[in-house]
């Protein structure tokens, strides 16, 4: 859509049809300096609306909804302390009315005209949106152009998720007041919508008319609806014990797991899942192609997934910054309540000066923590390999479902062959010595299930990936079924 939409139009544009109710109350401009009194008034006649922002609720393919949207021809969209007044409103009454919260943002920044008042109250708008996701609420942004100041560092960049209309301006700085700043302007694409995404800032781009299908999947797989169908696998029993010992050695299933054809977590969620929105990054100016951070359902759950990528890994070692995503993936899950599934399939994490100085140890350290001390219900799955602190990083989850050929190890059993005996000869001895191998990790208590592959996942990876999903299934519903506290 070429022509730019005011808030009405968007409002109309997203929202099903009839459904909307506005929220705002008339603002009232008495005490006001006669001259900005002017202007606002001029501005209302100019937009059309008596303030920067419209508010009110209403459905998005049938489900409910609060909105608060920029409206940019008032005043640049500026926020006065009129402005922020009717935003903390509308995020209080959403809170209070258990609605999740979409946002679209179009915005200078602060109002000049009420300078530092105004200013601050950037931070009334932030505690009340802290305060509606602490309840579990969905907070969605969608940033229109332009967006910059405050607003982008306030409530703008707070949404679980957060996606951009295309070519959208959206920065801290304005790009006239670095002009006049310093003199030369500010370089070009540093601020488009697209580039935010590419470095892990924002999640997507999303044109006007494809915003109201992507927010009703965003709503539907953070269960805004609370009608969840009940799920097709909830009365699947949980994945039986560990099948006997088949004739294949440890070494032959790391081979297995190596084969550029055994399906990923990509071909999970292409075979496996109901429905699958791609995350994209740290949301902190970070990403990493070794890992993939997305919302999901399998057979009716939904969940947040965080899996580690074979073919992203194949290409860039897996860095901190996988790490850092995952991390945003696990915050994500405890906040909107949502069970976490992890997929684990790595060679290794990077082993670099770059990764060192990128606190590598440290996000291992900080994933266990993280992961550890989480509430929402969660579940490993050890897809195949299974290599070193990357591997581990994922694993303490409440349930860990193996893959039969999967292992998990410190090292792989080359580097491990290299320590003890100097050579990269007796790699398949130690990989069975070390008791790597997914009956082995079942035996010791490290892994609660396994999943037969009869044939190896490369064979039949539907009927493989199946296998998985039952157990991730089966896993999540005993496990949302199970009090927090006997989980």
């Amino acid at each position: 859509m070429s022509a730019r939409l005011d808030a009405r139009g968007l409002i109309r544009l997203v929202l099903d049809d009839g459904t909307f109710t506005g929220w705002d109350t008339p603002v009232d401009t008495s005490g006001v300096d006669p001259a900005y009194a002017e202007q606002l008034a001029r501005a209302h006649a100019r937009s059309g609306v008596d303030e920067a922002v419209v508010t009110g609720a209403g459905r998005i393919r049938g489900y409910e909804v609060a909105v608060i949207v920029g409206e940019f021809g008032f005043l640049g969209g500026s926020i006065g302390r009129a402005t922020a007044a009717r935003i903390v409103a509308a995020v209080t009454r959403a809170t209070r009315e258990r609605l999740p919260l979409l946002v679209a943002t179009s915005s200078g920044g602060t109002r000049m005209q009420e300078g530092t008042p105004a200013f601050v109250e950037m931070v009334a708008i932030s505690k009340a949106v802290v305060a509606h996701k602490a309840a579990g609420l969905a907070y969605l942004v969608y940033l229109r152009s332009p967006t910059t100041g405050g607003v982008f560092a306030s409530w703008g960049s707070l949404g679980h998720v957060t996606v951009a209309e295309p070519g959208a301006l959206i920065g801290f700085l304005g790009p006239r007041v670095f002009e006049a700043l310093h003199g030369s302007a500010f370089p070009s694409g540093v601020q488009l919508a697209e580039n935010l995404v590419d470095k892990g800032i924002l999640d997507a781009v999303v044109a006007p008319e494809d915003l109201a299908q992507v927010a009703s999947r965003v709503l539907r797989l953070l269960r805004a609806d609370r009608t969840v169908p009940r799920a097709r696998s909830a009365t699947v029993p949980a994945v039986r014990p560990a099948p006997p010992r088949r004739t294949t050695t440890t070494w032959e299933s790391v081979l297995l797991t190596r084969r550029r054809d055994r399906p990923g977590v990509r071909e999970l969620l292409a075979l496996g899942a109901d429905d699958v929105l791609p995350l994209s990054g740290t949301g902190d100016g970070e990403r990493d192609a070794g890992l993939l951070l997305a919302l999901t359902s399998f057979d009716g759950h939904p969940c947040v997934l965080v899996g580690q990528d074979r073919r992203g890994q194949s290409r860039h070692s897996m860095g901190p910054a996988a790490l850092r995503e995952a991390r945003r993936g696990m915050r994500l899950a405890e906040e909107l309540g949502l069970p976490l599934v992890t997929v684990i399939d790595t060679p290794g994490a990077d082993l670099s000066p770059r990764a060192e100085e990128g606190a590598l140890a440290g996000e291992i350290a900080r994933c266990l923590a993280d992961l550890s001390r989480l509430t929402v219900p969660t579940v490993a799955v050890l897809l195949g390999q299974g290599c070193g602190g990357g591997a581990l990083a994922l694993l303490p989850a409440h349930r860990v479902i193996a893959a039969e050929h999967a292992w998990l190890s410190p090292l792989p059993p080359e580097g491990a062959s290299a320590i003890v005996y100097h050579d990269t000869d007796h790699a398949p001895f130690l990989a069975e010595r070390q008791r790597t191998s997914a009956f082995d990790l079942f035996d010791d208590g490290i892994v609660h299930a396994v999943v037969p592959e009869e044939p190896a996942a490369h064979e039949d990876p539907r009927a493989f990936v199946r296998k998985i999903v039952t157990a991730c299934a089966a896993a999540i519903c005993e496990l949302t079924a199970t009090p927090r506290r006997e989980r």
